[in-house]
């Protein structure tokens, strides 16, 4: 049987791979549906049957939105508490906070606490501000600082740059050869193991195969930005741009976006003797309708974070060719060593 130490990752290969296979299988399928059925409720599209629910049901997707807060929150703190374990337990560096690593390396009783209390109680005050809105940014900076579509599609590709930044940082990177005895967090051993499917999990694998989540969230969170489109979520704009939210449930189940309109909004309401506009949610958010070449610019800063990533893995990742001239450095310096005793006898 072959050694499971040479298989690290197959699981997380085997992940993306069936990601990508998914979404070109996708395309795939449904040229063959055009070919051959073309009926477009059997195509497969982003929408997945949630985007149109939101037109009839706000509530849908505001829980669908809020689902992929929460995961992107859990992953992130997971990974952060994971971090600040492993450093509190490796030796490579001695001489920071000494004190601190030693209450925290006496025994595996706090720092399992600590990671399981720590999470719980975090997600749970966390999750809470979110299911509730008792936290709303469009509230509390009361447009200090309105946002577009385009600034708001920089800051998820900046988030998207943290979480690179966070595996770049890694002690062990790009090679993660560490021979460093570290336990997982939450846990009282360095690997998980289930013996029926013989799955061995390493600490760098626990630890960035929930990240490699959460850059997927961060990806598709900036993917909804450069796509955004008011209309699809029974929304529209007025002449300050701000983005306004129909409340009207018979209006939304008619799916007529021409009836959420800013002209269509504008008409009196004969029971109120007001505009249908006072009715709807006004949010300090800010639609500019910027054209898609301008919106691609946000992928900029993760495009740059992205190709330094896969360029320090070209150059000093373990490679064949990176390994055999390591090897020969190594070689060369060690005869340069053996010889230099003799030419200092001679």
């Amino acid at each position: 049987m072959q050694d499971i130490s040479q298989l690290e990752g197959s699981w997380m290969t085997m992940f993306l791979t069936v990601i990508v296979s998914l979404y070109v299988f996708s395309h795939a399928y449904n040229l063959l549906l055009v070919m051959w059925y073309d009926n477009y409720h059997y195509k497969i599209d982003s929408k997945m049957a949630v985007t149109s629910a939101s037109i009839s049901c706000p509530v849908c997707h505001g829980s669908v939105m809020k689902a992929a807060a929460c995961g992107t929150w859990l992953g992130d703190l997971i990974t952060a508490l994971m971090v600040t374990d492993m450093m509190l337990q490796d030796n490579l560096y001695p001489h920071w906070a000494t004190r601190f690593r030693q209450l925290w390396r006496q025994s595996n009783v706090p720092r399992i606490l600590i990671f399981w209390v720590g999470s719980v109680l975090a997600t749970a005050v966390v999750v809470t501000l979110i299911v509730s809105d008792w936290i709303s940014w469009d509230r509390l900076n009361r447009d200090f600082v309105a946002t577009t579509e385009l600034s708001r599609a920089f800051l998820a590709s900046f988030i998207l740059v943290m979480d690179l930044l966070i595996v770049m940082q890694d002690w062990d990177f790009p090679h993660f050869t560490t021979t460093l005895h570290v336990n997982l967090p939450g846990f009282s051993v360095a690997t998980l193991q289930w013996k029926y499917a013989e799955v061995d999990i390493t600490g760098k694998w626990f630890n960035y195969g929930i990240n490699v989540m959460v850059m997927l969230l961060d990806l598709n969170m900036w993917k909804n930005q450069i796509f955004y489109d008011p209309r699809d979520f029974g929304q529209y704009t007025g002449p300050d741009d701000k983005i306004r939210t129909v409340n009207d449930q018979e209006i939304l189940l008619a799916r007529n976006t021409s009836h959420w309109t800013w002209e269509s909004r504008s008409h009196i309401d004969p029971s109120t003797g007001l505009p249908y506009y006072e009715e709807d949610m006004q949010m300090n958010s800010r639609f500019m309708n910027y054209p898609l070449s301008a919106k691609w610019t946000a992928f900029i800063p993760s495009g740059i974070g992205l190709l330094l990533f896969i360029l320090l893995v070209s150059l000093y990742g373990r490679f064949p060719s990176n390994q055999s001239h390591q090897a020969d450095r190594t070689n060369s310096s060690c005869r340069h060593e053996q010889r230099r005793p003799i030419e200092g006898s001679l």
